[in-house]
């Protein structure tokens, strides 16, 4: 007995058909209001719950190979540091980021 891989590709631009008892379901979902969904199995959170949240240790960001042009005595300066200058240099612009992100 053989495994294959069976793979489906959904065109967003032309998502497929509702049955009738799909778009029936819909609307009865959006015809009920805020107070009619059960929220008593979730606990509220409070401020504590966020302050001790830490970021999902298995994220791990996507990769993108490009070409920069970098200075060439930064390059030999990061390179100069020892193995992993690409990634020295991942953190120092992640850092720039998040920091450019704050409010």
């Amino acid at each position: 007995m053989s495994k294959r891989n069976v793979k489906s590709v959904v065109d967003l631009s032309k998502p497929p058909k509702l049955t009738a008892s799909q778009r029936a379901e819909i609307a009865a979902l959006q015809a009920r209001g805020d107070a009619d969904i059960d929220t008593s199995d979730i606990p509220p959170l409070a401020d504590d719950f966020w302050k001790n949240a830490i970021r999902n240790p298995f994220y791990k960001p996507t990769k993108t190979a490009t070409t920069v042009r970098i200075d060439s005595d930064v390059l030999l300066w990061l390179r100069g540091q020892g193995r992993g200058y690409q990634t020295r240099l991942n953190e120092i612009l992640r850092r720039a980021m998040l920091a450019a992100l704050k409010p």
